[in-house]
C-alpha cells in the first residue's frame, strides 16, 4: 500500500466534495433565476490495478449533470411579453453578435429599438408573417429574424379575405320579375345583408349583398356598393353591381352543389379584391339567418399592444380592437437536452453530445406550447440543495481525515530513523 496513494485518494475525495459544494452553491444562487436548470454532481470511482497482498488506492472523479429537460413551475405575471414553454422545447435567441442560442428564460421586454430581449440581453427570434405562413428549416436556424414590436404609425389594412354563411329559406317564393343584377328600380329580391370592408386607405366600404331565389334550389347573389344607392330605396344604384353569381343547392342535403360557385370575388372600390367564402351557405326550410360574417382589414388605427397565442403567433393589437399576425415564434429541441452546453446568460448551445437541433412550431411534433404572461421558474429544490450541502461538508471532512491519517503515518515512518 502506498502512503502517498492514500493521501492522494483523500485529496481526490476532498476535490470531489468541493465540486459538489460548488454545484450546490450555483444552484442555490440561481434558485430565483427564471428558466434556470439545476445541476447535480455524479461520482464515479477511479480504481488502480492491485496485486495480491498489495492494494493501490485510486480515487473518485466527478461529472456535472444538468437537469435541463426537467420542467420548472410556471408563475404567471402581468406582462404580455413574458413567455414560458409548457413542455418540450426552447426559445431561439441571438446575442449582440448574432450567434444563436437556446433558452427557457422568457422574461422578454422591448428594448429601445423595439426588439424583444430577455434579462440577459438575448434577442427573441421568430419568423415574420408579412408574406404569409413561413417555411420552417427544421434542421437549421436560418430565416429567423429578431422580433420587433415598435409599430407606432397609424396603419390601415385593405380587405382581401372574408367568410359569409347564411341559411336561405327553401320555401321562399320564386322571384319572377326583375332581378337585382338588372339594377332596375323595380328589381325584387328575397333577402339582403350588408357587410363592411376597407379600401387601401382604410375607408369603410359598405357592401349590399342581395340573395334572390330564381328557381327551385337556385339563387342569384349580387353585390353593390352602398355608397352608390339611391337614398331611401337602394335601386337604382349609380354604378353596376360589383359582382353577381348564381348559386345552386343540392336538394339532398341543402348545401351548395358541387358545380356551384362557392365564393364571391368583390372588387372593392379604391381597394383590393375581396374573396368572400360562401362554402358554408345552406338552403333548408327555415328563415333567412346569418350564421357567420367576417371580413379582414381595418381602418387607420394606432397599435395598442401585442398578444401571444399558444401556437407561438404574435398578434399586433390595434386600438380599434383588430388584431394582425406579425410573427410566429418557433421552438427548438435536440435529441439529448441534458447534454446541451450551458453558457453564461442562462442559454445553451448545441454540441456533439446533445445531437443536432430540430425546429418546429409550438404544439407540433412533440413540442410544447407557449404560455403568454408566465415565466418558468428554476427547477432547483432548495431543501434538497441544503441536504446536499451538509452531505458534501461531511464528506469533505471525512476525506480530510483520510489525508490527515496518511500524513500522520508518513510522519511516523520518517521518525523511525531517529
Amino acid at each position: 500500500m502506498s502512503i502517498y496513494g492514500t493521501m492522494r485518494t483523500g485529496v481526490s475525495g476532498m476535490a470531489a466534495q468541493a465540486n459538489r459544494i460548488a454545484v450546490v452553491a450555483d444552484n442555490m444562487a440561481n434558485v430565483n433565476t427564471v428558466g434556470y436548470k439545476g445541476s447535480s454532481t455524479q461520482f464515479s470511482s477511479f480504481i488502480l490495478d492491485s496485486r495480491t497482498g498489495s492494494y493501490n488506492s485510486g480515487g473518485v472523479t466527478t461529472t456535472i449533470r444538468q437537469s435541463i429537460s426537467q420542467q420548472g413551475a410556471l408563475q404567471y405575471t402581468t406582462s404580455a411579453t413574458d413567455l414560458a414553454v409548457n413542455g418540450n422545447g426552447f426559445f431561439i435567441v441571438n446575442d449582440a453578435g448574432g450567434t444563436p442560442f437556446l433558452t427557457r428564460a422568457g422574461s422578454f421586454v422591448p428594448d429601445g429599438a423595439g426588439n424583444l430581449i430577455n434579462a440577459a440581453g438575448f434577442q427573441l427570434m421568430g419568423y415574420p408573417l408579412a408574406d404569409g405562413n413561413p417555411n420552417v428549416v427544421v434542421n437549421a436556424l436560418a430565416g429567423l429574424q429578431p422580433i420587433n414590436i415598435s409599430q407606432v404609425a397609424l396603419e390601415a389594412t385593405p380587405s382581401t379575405l372574408g367568410t359569409f354563411a347564411a341559411n336561405l329559406d327553401s320555401n321562399a317564393a320564386i322571384v319572377a320579375g326583375l332581378l337585382p343584377s338588372s339594377n332596375d328600380p323595380n328589381a325584387e329580391f328575397t333577402a339582403k345583408t350588408s357587410l363592411v370592408g376597407y379600401d387601401n386607405l382604410g375607408n369603410a366600404v359598405v357592401l349590399d349583398i342581395y340573395f334572390t331565389k330564381t328557381n327551385v334550389g337556385e339563387w342569384e347573389a349580387t353585390v353593390f356598393n352602398q355608397a352608390d344607392a339611391t337614398p331611401g330605396t337602394g335601386f337604382p344604384y349609380a354604378n353596376p353591381a360589383l359582382t353577381t353569381v348564381n348559386l345552386a343547392f343540392d336538394p339532398a342535403n341543402g348545401r351548395l352543389a358541387g358545380a356551384s360557385p362557392n365564393a364571391l370575388s368583390i372588387a372593392i372600390p379604391g381597394g383590393q379584391t375581396l374573396e368572400l367564402d360562401l362554402a358554408n351557405m345552406t338552403q333548408v326550410a327555415a328563415d333567412y339567418t346569418v350564421m357567420q360574417a367576417k371580413v379582414n382589414g381595418n381602418e387607420p388605427s394606432a397599435v395598442r399592444g401585442v398578444e401571444f397565442a399558444s401556437d407561438g403567433t404574435l398578434y399586433t393589437v390595434f386600438e380599434n380592437g383588430d388584431r394582425r399576425a406579425a410573427y410566429r415564434v418557433p421552438l427548438a429541441t435536440v435529441a439529448s437536452p441534458d447534454n446541451l452546453k450551458a453558457t453564461a446568460g442562462n442559454v445553451y448551445s448545441v454540441g456533439l453530445d446533445s445531437g443536432d437541433v430540430r425546429l418546429g412550431f409550438p404544439g407540433e411534433a412533440g413540442l410544447g406550447s407557449v404560455v403568454a404572461g408566465a415565466l418558468e421558474q428554476s427547477n432547483v429544490d432548495l431543501a434538497s440543495e441544503l441536504t446536499n450541502m451538509i452531505e458534501a461538508q461531511r464528506g469533505y471532512q471525512a476525506n480530510s481525515k483520510v489525508f490527515q491519517t496518511g500524513s500522520d503515518i508518513l510522519e511516523i515512518l520518517v521518525n523511525l530513523k531517529r
